[in-house]
């Protein structure tokens, strides 16, 4: 988790104890219960995590970052910043209709979650390499099929 946070530049107070851990990992159905769910059923979920996070979106700028967006003190547990930082996006995806992006993995053995960006929305693997291993394999059967 200290790699995550680094590496997406996470600001505010953390604890780095197995409490913060699990408080974050138990969020992650959360945010996974919105992959699939309809607009309606967005909405009330991202709703609830945004009271449940006590948002108060203001425009903050600190360390090398311009003025973005902080919904949550600093001071909150990172599980609460997480849940209402990822809620605050969500909103925007809601607005733009945009929750046909929201995919799993159409590979058969992972069930990963993806953002389909791509502008013909065609995306159909997470970037774990499921895409490559299914091209390998299905230039694999063609070889097979054609030498037979």
């Amino acid at each position: 988790m200290d790699a995550f946070v680094e590496r997406e530049r996470y600001t505010g107070s953390r604890r780095h104890d197995q409490a913060e851990l699990d408080a974050v990992r138990a969020l992650r159905p959360r945010l996974r219960a919105l992959w699939g769910a309809s607009e309606d059923e967005a909405v009330e979920l991202v709703n609830a995590m945004l009271r449940e996070g006590r948002a108060l979106p203001q425009l903050v700028r600190h360390d090398e970052w311009e003025y973005h967006l902080h919904a949550t003190d600093a001071e909150e547990p990172l599980d609460v910043r997480l849940m209402v930082e990822f809620a605050m996006a969500m909103v925007d995806v809601i607005r733009l209709q945009g929750l046909d992006r929201l995919r799993v993995c159409a590979a058969s053995d992972c069930s990963d979650v993806l953002v389909d960006l791509s502008k013909n929305r065609s995306r159909r693997f997470c970037e774990s390499g499921c895409g490559n291993r299914q091209n390998v394999a299905a230039y694999r059967a063609r070889k097979a099929s054609s030498a037979s």
